[in-house]
């Protein structure tokens, strides 16, 4: 057994979009699992849109990444030494193992995964991102059959699961995503009734007269993880007793901190947002995904079949090795990714 891992740390707080300056890779010794813990080989590791938050010094529903740290990311993969009953050398597990080819854990931190299924779908489908859509849908959306719902960033791991399963309960779903190939992945992969191009449009202007085609009953419910001029386009055409739940607002995430210089409209608009809120009588509920994991289970009982089965369609973009999970990461907060962004690293 090799006795040195590598690891990403942050090596700067980025200062709106991260740069390769902001990282470094580093050699460290192999830790040596204490009772209770678990050492595992990882395999894939996962990038997430929230990893950008982590690496900003600000008050947030989680401690930011200190420089130095290791960037936090799920990983899975191989155990190689165990001081715990719960798992054996050879397991597949899952963890929070950090930007990093080795992880070593207590074993009440991890979890066994399914052999029937293929590990990296631990990491999206099967996963966080997944989990986060099928709750914000289902427990916030509220999904009623023959209403239409609209879902941005439409053919990632989040926005896929939103529209299949809204597609499954009779729902009309408008998918919008970035350029012509992720609209045609959202309705002939995804099966989505209807894809816009947000590339298309110069404003929200002109985005809400392309959604108002394709809705021409309105919108009932907005999955919203993108914001921008996405969220000013859609506002206008929700129906009353309109639901958005609300998981992320990707499109601002370089802009830094909360409450940094986000060069945005929406501020200037707020008495009308408001208003159209109180008029409609519309839900608007943030959600970490975090608080709910006591409804985990639930979700991996409903959703695991159907992606064993293929009735849960699954796309991944892996990169290759530790040393370009950097460059992935840029790439996935400019929308360049198609499908969960996953890195390989053995």
């Amino acid at each position: 057994m090799t006795e040195a891992m590598q690891q990403i740390t942050l090596a700067a707080r980025p200062v709106g979009a991260p740069k390769d300056s902001d990282f470094a890779l580093l050699d460290a010794p192999l830790p040596t699992p204490k009772d209770g813990e678990v050492l595992v080989r990882v395999h894939y590791m996962s990038l997430d849109p929230y990893m950008r938050g982590r690496m900003d010094d600000a008050k947030s529903y989680a401690a930011p990444v200190p420089i130095g740290g290791v960037m936090e990311a799920g990983g899975v993969g191989e155990v190689i030494a165990s001081k715990s009953d719960a798992f054996k050398v050879g397991d597949m597990t899952f963890g929070m193992f950090g930007w990093a080819t080795h992880g070593c854990l207590p074993a009440k931190e991890m979890r066994k995964l399914d052999a029937r299924l293929p590990v990296t779908t631990a990491l999206g489908v099967l996963g966080m991102p997944g989990f986060t859509g099928w709750y914000g849908l289902m427990e916030l959306g509220r999904p009623k059959e023959g209403e239409t719902l609209v879902v941005a960033a439409a053919t990632g791991p989040v926005g896929s699961m939103v529209g299949q399963m809204a597609k499954a309960r009779g729902l009309r779903t408008i998918a919008i995503a970035g350029g012509a190939d992720k609209c045609k992945l959202a309705t002939e992969k995804f099966g989505f009734d209807a894809a816009i191009d947000h590339r298309a449009h110069d404003d929200a202007s002109s985005l809400r007269r392309a959604l108002a085609e394709v809705a021409p009953k309105g919108i009932d419910i907005y999955f919203e993880n993108v914001g921008g001029k996405v969220f000013e386009a859609v506002l206008p055409l929700m129906n009353t007793f309109g639901r958005i739940p609300v998981c992320g607002m990707i499109a601002g995430y370089n802009a830094g901190a909360l409450g940094g210089n986000e060069q945005s409209t929406v501020p200037d608009r707020l008495p009308m947002l408001w208003r159209s809120i109180l008029v409609k009588q519309m839900s608007i509920n943030g959600f970490i995904i975090s608080n709910h994991f006591d409804l985990y289970p639930a979700f991996l009982n409903e959703v695991a079949p159907l992606v064993a089965t293929g009735k849960i369609e699954v796309l991944e973009d892996i990169a290759e090795g530790l040393e370009n999970a950097p460059r992935a990461f840029m790439g996935l907060l400019e929308g360049r990714n198609v499908g969960k962004q996953i890195v390989k690293l053995i």
